[in-house]
């Protein structure tokens, strides 16, 4: 059953939000620094940053799990626990929430009767492709399938907005692939989502938009094709004579907005915030052959933007 059309407001409006937290020294730790979001009915946010970046506690004060020390937060104009009361937001966090004794189909009935009107409970275990899992008991499921299941309990009041905290946390790549293909199904009826994740290429796959943090703060916020390119430019890349390399590099080198200059045996790679110009270069003054042009990745636009090592982030989970 698709969501039910949301109204001519905000999906999520995070204005100012301060959140201080003491550490185990007795120091004041701004988790959450003067941040702001909004978030329109209908879009799919990504939210990236490294790990104590503040996505987990500004998930936190969007799901009025914890109150801001300064600032606002609201859901569809209510506030926070106001909109998850009322069913119009849910989320899918990485742990808690499930009873280990009950199998699956009981944990999504149990949950569904919490409801005035929730989602009919096979229509959920169905879309979430839990099906042949739903006399299992919960104790017996893997962390991706808890993921799993903890989507369809998401899904069971029909919100307006899921917000995903880490969702596809302890699922193999062909599981990923399988909840983000449930997840556009969803996202097409109208849905609005957000959802924070460590792996790079879910958000590039799969948002619309690209919200990086770090700090506490929004550092790089839009489309996210145009967050790639503004923070690295565009690729470009030509095999050159053999005997003209060290030339073309030191000419590369030298033109306007080329941040770097890659040479691979005869084949050389630019970084440049001008791609026309280098394209030029290479085709009318250095020999260039076999010319491509691509993107930067999202993976260069994160360690730009947030100063940190995007590998390192994807392994210390």
């Amino acid at each position: 059953m698709p969501a039910a059309a949301p109204p001519a407001t905000d999906a999520v409006a995070l204005r100012g939000l301060l959140k201080i937290f003491r550490s185990a020294e007795g120091a004041r730790v701004r988790a959450v620094d003067g941040l702001d979001l909004v978030i329109r009915p209908g879009e799919i946010v990504a939210l990236l940053g490294p790990n104590g970046a503040g996505k987990t506690t500004t998930i936190d004060l969007l799901l009025g799990l914890t109150e801001p020390d300064a600032g606002s937060a609201s859901v569809y104009g209510l506030p926070p626990r106001r909109a998850v009361l009322d069913g119009r937001v849910s989320a899918v966090l990485q742990t808690g929430g499930l009873l280990a004794d009950l199998t699956v189909r009981e944990t999504v009935r149990v949950v569904a009767s919490t409801y005035p009107r929730p989602a009919d409970v096979a229509e959920v275990i169905e879309r979430t492709g839990l099906t042949a899992l739903a006399g299992r008991r919960v104790s017996r499921c893997s962390g991706g399938e808890q993921q799993r299941l903890r989507f369809a309990l998401a899904l069971l009041p029909e919100p307006d907005l899921l917000v995903l905290d880490e969702p596809t946390a302890g699922m193999d790549v062909g599981a990923r692939h399988e909840f983000w293909a449930t997840m556009r199904a969803e996202a097409a009826t109208g849905r609005t989502a957000l959802f924070a994740t460590h792996y790079l290429e879910e958000a590039d796959a799969y948002a619309q938009r690209t919200v990086m943090v770090a700090g506490g703060r929004v550092v790089a916020d839009g489309p996210t094709a145009e967050i790639r390119a503004r923070a690295s430019g565009r690729v470009v890349s030509a095999s050159v004579p053999a005997d003209r390399t060290a030339d073309v590099v030191r000419r590369l080198e030298a033109l306007s907005g080329v941040r770097t200059v890659d040479l691979q045996g005869d084949r050389v790679t630019v970084t440049s915030a001008d791609s026309d110009e280098v394209a030029k270069a290479l085709l009318n003054d250095l020999g260039g052959t076999g010319l491509e042009v691509a993107t930067g990745s999202l993976e260069t636009a994160f360690l730009q933007l947030t100063g940190t090592d995007a590998a390192h982030e994807e392994t210390s989970r």
